[in-house]
């Protein structure tokens, strides 16, 4: 919790921002050519922080920053007109070793190398540079990185050269983002202190990577030794970043990582697909709304006392804990018959029996019959279905609205209760408290609540509290919004495709997503403590399969 916790206290440290950009590291002068039909205003001057006691929202988190690291040193800035939508970055070396990890006691086994890095802007704009207010559901979001990645066998039958890969991607990523504009913008401070999108078409940082590995040899089991760093890009500029790594067997990995301020799960599914369309030379249907205004409070907002057990204002944070179990990141395959077998016991949609299962899996090896150990499980729920339209002639602006549309429900129970029920009766429980949230009350309440605490941020409070007074937690999300079959660029469905998210806090997380099999297999994606995953492999090892790579590409 307590890494989770410096996002929201410390990051305003140039220095702690630093210490997690040494992923690529190139110490030689780099020159910077900018390629642009019309030269970029400078950013607005920022006001001082309002947030001293938690300086992510700072000038120094938001605004663009030397990509490279804090070795490195920029000659010059260009601007020279030219028809491609990038900017091209010219080194004294073509190539730069990416370090193995960050921690040398978890090195990994093969390299990747940096073969260049450009910046993609849009190719259409907005006419006038503008600031896009987030809305108070955005809000509530810390500024953590959310990434996806894709596996794309090598095929015979289709070009899949480097070359007409890497220029598939960067045109077909300047013509998306004329639909997706904000997302080749900034955040930076309003004038309250608050977060907002600077639509400046500062552009997105786009990194062509070469891994000395073959697919089938990818650990996706141990995702932070494999993935982590390596396959999926860090936020280096703005709100986005991607990323192409070819393979030593011909094969590519296309991934990108997001900020979450902006962007929920649903979101990053409606662009990564819309960009696959574009590539494919085909209409994108569904336009994204950016309407924060959709989320506006009510007059005079009002909210259930039940919003003030679900989150908090980071003023009314405890303390991070001094000793702190560190949680370790494992993928799994469960098979659609596991999927059905529990959800015939648990009598309730798959996610929500799974989930039962999940918990009452984790009070079962708990090992602990004490009545006061308690636990929690939190589930994240989408408010778009539930919010009544702004617009009956509009009935996909909160269908196609990009942002963050969520909300966090927990339930706390004893794990003797848990250990003694049966699944069905705790997969009731699941749908109890996850119904509380479920109807347009719950988040138009929620946006309200938000409203009456600003400008002070805040949080979930299940991803903060204590283990020994508030129970061990762990929060599961449904990952179905990932599009895997959509995401073909032209050559072809990926082979896997999962959601990667680097995650500080102490709350333990779950992601569900469908595989690409199109069986009816899960990829479920993990951040539990050493002894939960233990309890899972010893007490469910017919359910949960260490994920294999090579069983997917064969």
């Amino acid at each position: 919790m307590r890494k989770y916790y410096h996002l929201l206290t410390l990051r305003r440290s140039k220095g702690f921002l630093m210490s997690h950009r040494r992923w690529v590291h190139q110490t030689s002068p780099v020159e910077i050519h900018r390629i642009r039909h019309h030269h970029q205003p400078p950013p607005p001057p920022q006001p001082p922080s309002l947030f001293s006691s938690y300086g992510h929202i700072s000038r120094n988190t938001y605004m663009s920053r030397n990509v490279f690291g804090s070795n490195n040193s920029i000659k010059s800035i260009h601007s020279t007109p030219n028809h491609k939508h990038y900017f091209s970055q010219v080194s004294t070396i073509h190539t730069s070793e990416i370090p193995l990890c960050e921690d040398e006691s978890s090195r990994l086994d093969y390299s990747v190398t940096v073969k260049g890095r450009e910046v993609i802007s849009a190719a259409v704009t907005p006419a006038n540079e503008h600031w896009l207010p987030l809305s108070n559901l955005d809000l509530l979001l810390p500024p953590i990185e959310v990434g996806v990645f894709f596996c794309y066998k090598k095929k015979n039958n289709i070009d899949m050269s480097t070359q007409k890969v890497v220029d598939t991607l960067k045109k077909s990523l300047a013509g998306v983002l004329s639909t997706y504009y904000p997302l080749a913008g900034e955040i930076v401070q309003n004038s309250h202190g608050e977060p907002e999108v600077l639509c400046n078409n500062s552009g997105v940082e786009f990194v062509h990577a070469h891994a000395d590995v073959e697919m089938k040899d990818l650990d996706l089991y141990h995702p932070d030794y494999s993935v982590k760093g390596k396959l999926v890009p860090q936020i280096n500029r703005g709100l986005l970043s991607v990323q192409v790594t070819e393979l030593k067997c011909g094969s590519m990995i296309i991934s990108c990582a997001l900020n979450h301020q902006l962007s929920d799960a649903y979101s990053i599914g409606m662009f990564i697909a819309a960009w696959a369309k574009y590539a494919r030379l085909e209409k994108i249907s569904n336009i994204p709304s950016f309407r924060p205004s959709m989320f506006n409070p009510r007059h005079p907002p009002h909210y259930e006392t039940t919003h003030d057990n679900l989150y908090i204002p980071i003023t009314s944070l405890p303390p991070p804990s001094s000793f702190e179990e560190p949680l370790e990141s494992r993928m799994y395959n469960v098979r659609a018959e596991s999927i059905k077998h529990i959800q015939s016991e648990a009598k309730r949609s798959k996610f929500l029996s799974f989930t039962a299962y999940l918990w009452k899996l984790l009070a079962d090896g708990s090992g602990n019959d004490d009545a006061s150990t308690i636990s929690r499980m939190g589930v994240v729920v989408n408010g778009r279905r539930f919010l009544t339209q702004v617009n009956e002639k509009s009935p996909s602006l909160f269908e196609n609205h990009y942002g963050n549309a969520l909300s966090v429900p927990y339930g706390v129970a004893a794990n003797s209760d848990l250990k003694a029920m049966q699944l069905h009766e705790v997969a009731n429980m699941v749908h109890g408290f996850v119904a509380e949230t479920t109807n347009e009350e719950h988040f138009r309440g929620l946006i309200d609540w938000v409203e009456l605490h600003r400008p002070t941020q805040a949080v979930a409070r299940i991803y903060f509290g204590h283990e020994k007074s508030e129970g061990r937690a762990v929060v599961v999300s449904s990952g179905r919004d990932l599009p895997i079959n959509d995401m073909d660029f032209g050559w072809g469905k990926p082979e896997f495709g999962s959601f990667h998210v680097p995650w500080g806090s102490r709350t333990g997380y779950v992601a569900t997503m469908p595989s690409a099999s199109g069986n009816g297999d899960w990829v479920v994606y993990m951040h539990l403590n050493k002894k939960e995953f233990d309890v899972i492999e010893h007490m469910a090892p017919n359910v949960f399969t260490p994920l294999s790579v090579s069983t997917l590409v064969n």
